[in-house]
């Protein structure tokens, strides 16, 4: 089904939550709008599985695990309330360049009592930054440009020990109709609306993500489709 849209070209068009001065009421409802589309594409526990397998080999030792561009945390907060379930050893920071979303995702942490640590970065620039063990993002690589996934991935793989994870969406047919029908479900916010939509055309194929992972040097790579037109790749240092 997805064929047809494969084969047109990527059409990246700006989103409102990309733009500055979006009114703090619209970035929350927004926000809110996601956590339920995400929750309902099942992406905290197709993360989990991975965390889990890694906790578990050294359970002694705690995994360290760092999100990029978090934007409202919810599911670095989701993953940490699993983990602390299922009594696994790990440590959650979640960080992203927008000082507003980071305001955000901090009272989230406080209002669920999560043990998430939430700090402003810049996920395209590592220098400098601390190593983790495990390093993801979900749903940012579509808001990037070529050259800026290539550095992204560069960036992960230097701020990585033992995996990088992107999970991100996949451009088709069935995409598009899924993101159109799914925000006016899910959410009363206009910016999802519009932007919902709109990531699905900015969003990469599965073989071109696997072809701009190749070119930021992480060989070897693993990537899985999901539910709903999503992928998830997977990198683990050599």
């Amino acid at each position: 089904m997805s064929s047809g849209w494969i084969s047109m070209p990527r059409d990246r068009q700006p989103e409102v939550m990309d733009q500055p001065g979006l009114d703090p009421a619209e970035h929350v409802r927004a926000l809110q709008g996601l956590r339920r589309i995400n929750a309902i594409s099942r992406c905290v526990p197709g993360l989990l599985r991975y965390l889990e397998k890694l906790a578990s080999e050294s359970p002694t030792t705690q995994l360290s695990v760092l999100e990029l561009a978090c934007g409202g945390g919810d599911t670095a907060i989701e993953l940490d309330a699993l983990a602390r379930r299922r009594h696994l050893n790990i440590s959650f920071q979640a960080c992203d360049l927008n000082p507003e979303a980071v305001r955000i995702a901090r009272r989230n942490v406080a209002r669920s009592e999560s043990g998430v640590g939430v700090f402003v970065e810049d996920a395209l620039e590592p220098s400098g930054s601390k190593q983790f063990d495990v390093v993801y993002c979900t749903l940012f690589v579509h808001h990037l440009d070529p050259p800026d996934v290539v550095r992204l991935l560069k960036g992960m793989a230097a701020r990585a020990r033992r995996l990088v994870i992107v999970d991100d969406l996949i451009r088709s047919r069935l995409g598009y109709s899924l993101a159109w029908m799914g925000t006016r479900l899910l959410s009363r916010s206009w910016v999802v609306h519009h932007d919902g939509p709109v990531s699905v055309k900015g969003a990469y194929t599965p073989t071109e993500i696997l072809d701009l992972a190749s070119r930021a040097g992480l060989r070897d790579c693993v990537l899985e489709r999901s539910w709903p037109e999503r992928y998830r790749l997977c990198w683990t240092p050599h």
